[in-house]
């Protein structure tokens, strides 16, 4: 078993995921990655070990979209990794047209909020097994443009939306990530375990990668010095490993400052917050994918 720190990510094959994977990897992590392509996560890989030699890194490959697929990748990171020190769920999805999954959920949705509330459930135990262990969502400022919150319906919402609706979608699911962080870092009070969600930023990396015109975008706004992924990284890095962040839990920080940002409402409201918890909870033991009987946090 490794002595370094293990730190399990989603979505590193690219983007700030990648570079905050770079430098943890030079801060001493054991990368547990996940990635969908074997091709991209071994370009991954070579890119890490080219900067950082000796860094370990493996691979569990899946779908994040699909709920078996983020279960069963949780399962064996769980079976590999019996304590885990930090959780980075960055993986994530704006798309600009509806696609609904075989689960039955806008693509979206799953991607960006179910997928990471599964994934963290089911590797709750060997993170607790750390005693220290950190939980680091990536969530957005692009969650004040959520239109409004209805819940339960909008958590199976599969409703077709515009390139330019797709906006409040995606704020909606970065909304999400705020108030499922600060309910389960309620809930892991006591436990060792830290919560906390960040803004990274507005990021070119990937931006828009459904629109014809993205790559030419992110060429002129990478001139203007606007998007650098580096400073998205950065925050994630710091949440993760940082002493000022050690035992600081339920926190919502910004890109550069690092400073706690208030949510838009309702991010901080905690009876919406426990009812989004047991909806997806629900919803999650209806389709067979957590078993009523499994260990559940409340």
């Amino acid at each position: 078993m490794s002595t370094y720190p293990i730190v399990v990510i989603t979505g590193a094959t690219s983007g700030i995921g990648q570079l905050a994977a770079i430098e943890l990897a030079r801060r001493g992590a054991h990368l547990v990655l996940t990635a969908r392509n074997e091709q991209r996560a071994e370009e991954t890989k070579k890119t890490i070990k080219e900067l950082v030699p000796n860094t370990q890194v493996n691979f569990f490959f899946g779908d994040l979209s699909l709920m078996k697929d983020v279960k069963r990748i949780g399962n064996e990171i769980k079976a590999s990794y019996p304590k885990i020190d930090v959780l980075v769920n960055n993986a994530g999805l704006h798309g600009f047209k509806q696609r609904i999954t075989s689960d039955g959920l806008a693509e979206m949705i799953a991607v960006n909020y179910f997928a990471p509330w599964l994934l963290t459930h089911t590797l709750l135990l060997p993170l607790m097994n750390s005693k220290h262990a950190r939980i680091v969502n990536v969530a957005s400022e692009a969650s004040r443009n959520h239109g409004k919150l209805t819940l339960p319906e909008d958590l199976t919402d599969t409703s077709d939306f515009t390139a330019r609706g797709s906006s409040i979608i995606y704020g909606k699911t970065k909304l999400l990530n705020i108030m499922y962080t600060e309910e389960l870092g309620r809930q892991l009070d006591g436990t060792g375990v830290t919560v906390n969600a960040l803004n990274p930023g507005f990021n070119v990396t990937g931006l828009g990668r459904e629109l014809g015109f993205s790559s030419a975008l992110a060429k002129i706004l990478n001139a203007l010095h606007i998007g650098d992924p580096r400073k998205g990284a950065d925050i994630i890095v710091r949440l993760a490993t940082e002493s000022q962040y050690q035992g600081v839990t339920c926190g919502y920080f910004n890109v550069g400052t690092g400073k706690p940002i208030v949510p838009a409402y309702p991010g901080g409201d905690i009876t919406m917050q426990h009812q989004l918890w047991s909806t997806t909870k629900e919803w999650l033991q209806q389709k067979g994918i957590i078993d009523p009987n499994e260990w559940v946090i409340l």
